[in-house]
């Protein structure tokens, strides 16, 4: 099975706009088709983005649904070794993540805040 990192910019947008790629993203994980990886922080980090308060256009069920389903489908790991290779602090968690999982794919709409490749060698 395909194993992914999610950046929170993808999550928000499959939740902000059903129906686009990162939603399809999603709902591969809701049907096992694809593994979805996080560690606590990620999980922490999607949560509180989305309880921010301009996404209060959702209904609140709807969040918590969305919260839930990304909780009940994700694989938590916790990474052995801390990276600095983003210039974004926070980012670094996500790369942690995917080397610890060996995912396949880091998959962001943000890619100025990761390197252009990733997997062995590629942090060092």
């Amino acid at each position: 099975m395909i194993r992914a990192v999610f950046d929170t910019n993808v999550i928000v947008s499959a939740i902000w706009k059903r129906g686009g790629a990162e939603s399809y993203a999603l709902d591969l994980v809701v049907a096992h088709k694809l593994s979805l990886y996080a560690t606590a922080a990620i999980l922490n980090e999607y949560e509180s983005v989305l309880r921010r308060p301009k996404f209060n256009r959702f209904p609140a069920e709807i969040l918590e649904g969305a919260i839930q389903l990304i909780q009940r489908g994700v694989i938590i790991i916790n990474p052995p070794r801390r990276l600095a290779v983003s210039p974004d602090e926070a980012d670094n968690r996500f790369l942690e993540c995917a080397e610890a999982s060996d995912a396949d794919y880091l998959v962001t709409g943000n890619k100025r805040h990761f390197p252009k490749q990733w997997g062995e060698n590629s942090y060092r």
